[in-house]
């Protein structure tokens, strides 16, 4: 097989300065952890780019799996070359011909990164692009519209030599931008908001909020699925689940119908704010998207908020439903969301949900309803398993790229 390398390309990174170095590793790191499942793939760092070296593995698959990865801009299949002008050519032309033999109009586009090389980019172009020209039939040359584009990147290493780009995620890599725990529950909301926070840099944990028997393992199923299509953009999720059903039982007996799902958000985002403090985690994650329900009014998410003093991100605040909808297709969580399994917030759901809660008043039913153990206990019985990146796979993300 001609193609022994993959070439990857970041573009956002490039813009941050003395901080680029930190943000390569990262990324580094995080292709490492997608490309385990192919024992013999190494991954390496270069000035510029992250080389994958494939060492007989099959190259389409290995690009498949890494080109969610959070951080890239584009990723092509590569021949590596001797850095002379004949390696060079040898390797261009095999590359041509083997990448479409439909396709006839080329254009070579050389780069020297490494000085030393004897001939300059603008002398590279010409001799391997009449080498092709020499060697194929019925090939020309067009620099402003080419079928192909033919990239030679000069390395001390050697050359790498690619027909086409691939696209990638973009955004920042996953595990840049601090740490953030996401409230994922059933519904189509939440896995957006994580997969928006990852592509920020974000390192996610997850919190489930389970009421069995009131939610089932299929519903607890669901959760764990979307988990790990979020999981394959570029990083290992650890999900937490939460025993829930002693507080939701206690909320539907002690909590006037009104305040009973304002009650369960406060409870939930107390019980978040103490794993979070556990796991060293600086936000909180939510999919509340104003005006949506009952729960996501402004005056709901005021009173709400209360109960922590941890930053609450809600990354889908300003998104029309449909848009959600859109997102959670592309991103392959929307056939999980759709199952019928009910999660927590739609059990003992009451009819008359106050769109303007009150501070004062959701703590004065709270007062009634003696919590804080629960609280504690459901803490305590959290039990908290891993879902790996390197076993992952991403949805339909083809019309995002």
């Amino acid at each position: 097989m001609i193609f022994d390398h993959i070439i990857v390309r970041y573009g956002e990174l490039a813009l941050k300065g003395q901080n680029r170095k930190l943000f390569e590793k990262q990324l580094l790191h995080n292709i490492r952890q997608v490309i385990t499942a192919f024992p013999d793939v190494k991954a390496k760092r270069t000035y510029g780019r992250i080389i994958i070296e494939l060492h007989g593995e099959n190259g389409s698959e290995v690009a498949e799996k890494i080109r969610f990865v959070f951080g890239i801009s584009s990723l092509s299949l590569a021949a590596k070359a001797e850095n002379s002008i004949e390696s060079i050519r040898s390797t261009a032309l095999a590359v041509f011909k083997a990448y479409d033999g439909s396709k006839n109009t080329f254009k070579v586009s050389a780069r020297r990164a490494y000085k030393n090389f004897p001939v300059s980019s603008q002398k590279v172009n010409p001799a391997v692009g009449g080498w092709i020209l020499e060697h194929t039939e019925e090939t020309s040359v067009d620099v402003h519209q080419p079928q192909v584009e033919l990239t030679i990147d000069i390395r001390e290493q050697g050359t790498y030599i690619s027909c086409g780009r691939i696209s990638g995620a973009k955004g920042l890599p996953v595990g840049s931008g601090g740490r953030g725990l996401l409230m994922l529950s059933g519904g189509i909301d939440s896995p957006v908001a994580g997969y928006l926070s990852l592509k920020r840099g974000v390192t996610i944990e997850a919190i489930h909020f389970h009421s069995p028997p009131y939610t089932t393992s299929h519903a607890l199923q669901k959760v764990k699925d979307a988990a790990e299509v979020l999981s394959a953009y570029g990083a290992d999720i650890r999900l937490h689940i939460v025993p829930f059903t002693s507080i939701q039982t206690g909320i539907r007996d002690h909590i006037h119908s009104s305040y009973q799902m304002t009650v369960t958000r406060r409870m939930m985002l107390r019980i978040a704010e103490k794993v979070a403090g556990r796991e060293n985690i600086q936000a909180i994650i939510n999919g509340e998207s104003i005006g949506q329900v009952a729960s996501q009014t402004i005056e709901s998410m005021y009173t709400i908020n209360e109960v922590t003093t941890m930053p609450v991100i809600r990354p889908l605040a300003a998104m029309d439903k449909e848009d959600v909808m859109e997102l959670a297709e592309t991103i392959g969580t929307y056939p999980i969301s759709i199952r019928p399994y009910e999660d927590c917030c739609t059990i003992f759901l009451p009819t008359d949900s106050v769109t303007k809660p009150l501070r004062g008043k959701a703590s004065r039913f709270e007062n009634h309803f003696h919590y804080e153990p629960l609280v504690e206990e459901a803490v305590q019985q959290t039990e908290t398993i891993t879902i790996s990146a390197s076993a992952a796979s991403a949805g339909g993300i083809d019309s995002l790229l």
